[in-house]
């Protein structure tokens, strides 16, 4: 079973960014983040849909 939602450094590594990077995207609104506690983890569907929107065709 695939994750619904990921921590913030491994969205980072599969991003190819780093952790600032991601909080800044989810600031804009570019990615949609869950907070569970003091956790914050990052929708796999975000995470997605914000790289496919970034692929040059």
């Amino acid at each position: 079973m695939e994750p619904i939602a990921i921590s913030i450094n491994d969205t980072a590594k599969a991003l190819g960014v780093g952790r600032s990077s991601v909080y800044a995207l989810i600031k804009s609104g570019g990615l949609d983040a869950i907070k569970i506690g003091r956790r914050t983890l990052l929708t796999t569907e975000s995470i997605r849909r914000f790289a496919q929107s970034r692929t040059a065709v």
